[in-house]
């Protein structure tokens, strides 16, 4: 066989076997035909391609089953609901299976370890999500190293093809996770923000395959001392690392400390850090495999799309000018109403992205309707707490205007005092959390302003029960707060709720739990979504300090002195129940973070349904 002529591979494959021993890689003519050779990636073009197919087979495999599951589950509410409207059980035997065999699932997947203080920029997800995160990195890991092992010198050529595909593989799903009207998101039943974290983690997948990639190309080209010629004959490594470096950014300024050091100056510079990666991967990826580059063409139209949908709605829904009024509150809370939008339909826990231009041209924020639509005469109503940028400037504001400080939502000339500004919206996302009317027993737990998540589930439900009969039989609301004074926020709104469930035969209690000045301190959620202010696990699985006593201005409330026990609350709830306990939460994550580790615990005597509502960057 001549010198320098690639012999052909056992079994068919099409490859020719590259020995580096054919060739004097002194010579320059040598080391270009043997670089060449070990360039040729048509056939491990081909060979990757189809791994990076295996990957989205596995990908829609997983959002199929997860959308059959939502739909499933979605159904068994509806159809209790139905059957309580006619007298009917609620629930049969098919649906108590289903109810426990979600319950073991559930198990495993709720708990959630909370970090010390000292670490509290630091949040590790809940199991579930872990499991899910790490099944994720071991499926594209196999893919990249399954029947991978090809002798000779395209030993690495074929491990770092292989990683490119994959990494240039996943840019469609970062855009299917990161839009606000979200394709995955409207068949699992997830919104957005929750889809978040996982838009993170396949970025970091995307960044793992991109490391091996470069890696397992410049091992080879070290390995026989052609890295010098193959930088200076070809375009690829210089574009390829221009594309890394952009991707690796991406990921770096995703990280906690990054994101939070301020919400409108870390999305200007991630989109067009990723633009800056869309045009530099475009010119690294090779004419040989132009096939790669429709998993590029394909995250640019899905981009184009939720922004042209996304613009309509926006302007669709401030084509009428909104009035916003303005209004301090205890605890260094404003409480926000905004009058005339054209949004009139939003389920409860629904939140949107916040924008007055008197207090930040520019800026927004996210913020949970507290209202329903059939409440507050249809006015978007609002809870933010004070922390720093738009927050903060917003109470400065609202505080320093001349009028006298609203304690009580029972001032019904409250809104008629404050200060009265232009509003825009972005929205209404979220609120995909199960219906809590299907359920025979709810419990809403809030920790300070996340009292705006649970009062929407509280004001539908009550609504809906004073005009159809539900399976609903007893509802409890546990509210935390630092000040007493806090509980005022929503005092009409809450004894109206509670006097229409009792007139419609619903057992409804209210406890209010007064923390103390020094009890709360600002936690990882910076957001006014769950509101609320950390405080560390133990001190939510203890019981309260003092005896309990009524509130003069919230009759329906008992109010105790010290921090609510989960550790007793959720247990004896769940074995009270005569059907399955639902439980949402909206607080800080020691607040949260206890309820999911007590409701994992309780579900293995009783199904228990939990949503927990939380919002980060």
């Amino acid at each position: 066989m001549d010198m320098g002529t690639p012999m052909p591979m056992p079994g068919g494959s099409g490859l020719m076997l590259v020995d580096p021993s054919q060739f004097d890689l002194t010579n320059d003519t040598q080391a270009a035909d043997f670089l060449g050779q070990m360039l040729d990636d048509s056939i491990l073009q081909f060979d990757a391609q189809t791994y990076s197919r295996y990957f989205w087979y596995g990908i829609v495999s997983v959002i199929g089953v997860a959308a059959v599951y939502n739909l499933a589950w979605k159904g068994g509410l509806i159809l209790r609901i139905r059957a309580a409207a006619a007298n009917r059980p609620t629930i049969g035997a098919l649906g108590r299976l289903g109810a426990s065999i979600r319950s073991l699932c559930c198990v495993a997947t709720y708990p959630q370890f909370t970090p010390s203080r000292a670490q509290s920029w630091f949040q590790l997800p809940p199991l579930g999500t872990l499991i899910l995160l790490g099944g994720y990195l071991g499926f594209i890991l196999a893919l990249e190293y399954i029947n991978n092992d090809v002798p000779g010198a395209q030993y690495w050529t074929s491990l770092g093809v292989r990683a490119g595909w994959l990494a240039v593989a996943q840019v469609p799903l970062l855009i299917l996770l990161a839009g606000k009207n979200n394709l995955i998101g409207l068949a699992t039943g997830l919104s957005y923000e929750r889809l978040n974290i996982l838009h993170r983690w396949s970025s970091r997948g995307t960044l793992l395959m991109a490391v091996l990639h470069v890696g397992y190309q410049n091992a080879g080209w070290n390995q026989y001392g052609i890295s010098s010629l193959e930088w200076s004959t070809d375009t690829c490594p210089p574009t390829g690392m221009g594309a890394f470096a952009l991707l690796l950014w991406l990921n770096v300024s995703t990280l906690a400390p990054f994101r939070n050091f301020g919400y409108e100056f870390f999305v200007f510079q991630h989109l067009l850090t990723f633009f800056g990666f869309i045009i530099a991967i475009m010119l690294h990826l090779p004419s040989t495999a132009l096939e790669t580059r429709t998993y590029i063409w394909i995250p640019i139209g899905l981009y184009l799309f939720d922004r042209l949908l996304r613009t309509a709605l926006i302007g669709w829904n401030n084509s009428r000018r909104m009035s916003t009024t303005v209004v301090p509150i205890d605890g260094e809370v404003t409480k926000i109403c905004v009058s005339g939008s054209r949004i009139r339909k939003w389920g409860p826990g629904s939140f949107v992205l916040l924008s007055i231009p008197h207090y930040g041209i520019g800026q927004s924020h996210p913020a949970t309707i507290a209202s329903t639509p059939e409440s507050h005469g249809g006015d978007l109503v609002f809870l933010l707490k004070a922390r720093k940028g738009f927050t903060k400037k917003l109470l400065s504001s609202a505080s320093a205007s001349d009028f006298t400080l609203v304690t009580s939502s029972g001032d019904k000339n409250a809104h008629a005092k404050g200060e009265s500004h232009r509003a825009f919206i972005d929205g209404p996302y979220g609120g995909t959390q199960g219906d809590f009317a299907a359920f025979d027993t709810v419990l809403l737990v809030a920790g300070s302003t996340g009292i705006t998540y649970v009062l929407s589930i509280l004001l539908d439900l009550a609504a809906r029960a004073s005009k159809q009969k539900l399976p609903l039989r007893r509802l409890e609301l546990v509210w935390a707060v630092k000040r007493s004074l806090q509980s005022n926020w929503f005092s009409e709104e809450i004894e109206s709720a509670f006097s229409s469930l009792q007139a419609a035969g619903t057992e409804a209690n209210l406890r209010v739990f007064v923390t103390g000045n020094d009890a709360f301190r600002d936690s990882a959620d910076s957001s006014g979504l769950s509101g609320g202010d950390g405080i560390n696990l133990p001190e939510y699985t203890q019981e309260p300090r003092q005896e309990s006593q009524k509130s003069a201005k919230l009759p329906c409330a008992t109010v105790v002195t010290g921090r609510p026990a989960m550790k007793a609350i959720v247990p004896d709830l769940a074995l009270q129940a005569q059907g399955e306990l639902g439980v949402a939460v909206c607080g800080p994550l020691g607040l949260s973070t206890a309820v999911r580790n007590t409701v994992a615990v309780s579900m293995v005597k009783r199904p228990i349904y939990l949503h927990v509502e939380g919002f980060g960057w």
